[in-house]
């Protein structure tokens, strides 16, 4: 369990990291709000709580045993960057570099930038990678962890699904999938335009474990994290959130998938997160 100092920390964290995902996408008046801001305490936690990082040598011990990260919907980079700038990864005043010409913070990862395993942006492909990734630590005897962050409208395609049937079969313990479970997606809700429900019983049937959340609930994402990295199967963490969190004029608003604000709009969202 997390001490109350551990949460509140965490929660600074994450306040601080929905600041700099709005001022990123304003400054760049491009890039993907939503589904940052839904993800952060998930990446939040992760980062901070949940994985073994390793910012030394390549050729090191700790560098190699480092567990293993796949952003999987790409777009959401400006969570991605701004708690690899909370650990020293890049200087946090790099940030307002985001999307700007010759950056290393392109608006899908890359691997220019420090601390960025795999370049994604292909929506569907992450769950994939992360299995070919697991097996291969495996086949070192390596006993890293992959993680895999997935947004639910991605989860509507075959490929995804290719992997989910692919990570039992080859014995894919080290391997941990986290839903970002907003139920919206560029055209709407997840439901209209491809229903994903009962989510937790699609996954089990291929044989996962599957663990649900909520998942702005910081101790219940550390929790789920802690109990999926020892569990005897690839463990799927469905976490439920709200598009958009912590501004309220964006909260469950597709519109704000992809929209940069303006002025006015950058403003208010900075003042409710004052």
């Amino acid at each position: 369990m997390l001490t109350d100092i551990e949460i509140k920390e965490l929660q600074d964290l994450c306040l601080e990291n929905r600041r700099n995902i709005i001022e990123m996408v304003y400054l760049a008046q491009s890039g993907h709000i939503g589904g940052s801001l839904s993800s952060c305490e998930i990446m939040t936690v992760l980062f901070h709580k949940g994985m073994k990082h390793s910012i030394g040598g390549k050729l090191s011990d700790d560098y190699q045993q480092r567990d293993r990260f796949v952003l999987s919907k790409g777009h959401v980079s400006p969570i991605y960057y701004s708690v690899l700038a909370q650990l020293g990864f890049i200087p946090k005043d790099e940030l307002k570099s985001f999307r700007k010409l010759g950056t290393r913070l392109q608006g899908h990862p890359s691997l220019w930038c420090p601390g960025v395993e795999v370049a994604t942006g292909s929506l569907g492909q992450g769950l994939s990678v992360g299995c070919g990734i697991a097996i291969s630590l495996k086949l070192d005897k390596n006993p890293a962890k992959v993680f895999v962050l997935l947004g639910d409208g991605e989860l509507q395609e075959g490929s995804v699904w290719e992997a989910f049937m692919q990570a039992p079969h080859r014995n894919l313990d080290n391997l941990i999938a986290i839903i970002d479970r907003n139920r919206l997606q560029i055209d709407g809700s997840t439901e209209d335009v491809k229903p994903l429900d009962n989510l937790k019983a699609k996954i089990e049937a291929f044989n996962w474990d599957v663990i649900e959340i909520d998942g702005h609930n910081i101790e219940a994402i550390y929790s789920a994290i802690e109990a999926a990295k020892s569990g005897s199967k690839p463990t799927a963490i469905i976490a439920n959130t709200i598009k958009g969190k912590g501004v309220s004029f964006m909260e469950n608003n597709a519109g704000w998938h992809g929209t940069a604000p303006k002025k006015e709009e950058y403003e208010k969202a900075m003042l409710e997160l004052s």
